[in-house]
């Protein structure tokens, strides 16, 4: 159980050029180098969403990476941290 308590679900919203930059294939690049699982898809807002799911660290560690080779595009991000559904088996585009 102590195990479980280290995983979480974190929701963003990425705002800038976001779309039609590659944003999503990169996502989904770097999620590959990295235990999480969950998805990333554009909104009709311009922002894109992304939800993952994994151990507290990997999470951190993912989301940094992606922060820092899509820097040039993000003007603004928004995390917030809900509970696991476990209902990824991967991490995909939608």
């Amino acid at each position: 159980m102590a195990e479980k308590d280290n995983w979480q679900c974190r929701q963003v919203f990425y705002q800038g050029d976001v779309q039609g930059v590659g944003f999503r294939y990169t996502t989904l690049r770097i999620a590959r180098s990295f235990q999480v699982t969950g998805f990333v898809r554009n909104l009709a807002d311009g922002r894109v969403e992304l939800k993952c799911e994994g151990r507290c660290q990997e999470l951190e560690v993912f989301l940094a990476e992606l922060a820092r080779t899509m820097e040039n595009f993000i003007s603004q991000v928004e995390v917030s941290i809900e509970g696991v559904r476990g209902g990824y088996d991967r991490f995909e585009i939608r």
